[in-house]
């Protein structure tokens, strides 16, 4: 992996604060604030990957779903 790029995509958790997910791996966390979250997908990226093989690049795409009335 190392040299590429990892997709998370971030949402507002129901119950307050947000969630990541990484697109075909293995990878969720949470937080309370952005900022945390930022910081937990960093450490669960290292968390998963060997040392030799951290992506370049973390992108995390933040999803908001909005409902409205026609």
């Amino acid at each position: 992996m190392k040299g590429s790029e990892i997709l998370f995509l971030a949402e507002e958790a129901p119950e307050g604060g947000f969630e990541a997910w990484a697109l075909g791996h293995s990878i969720y966390t949470q937080a309370d604030t952005m900022e945390e979250l930022k910081q937990a997908v960093r450490d669960a990226v290292r968390c998963h990957f060997a040392e030799g093989d951290l992506p370049r690049v973390i992108r995390l795409h933040l999803v908001r779903e909005e409902v409205l009335a026609p």
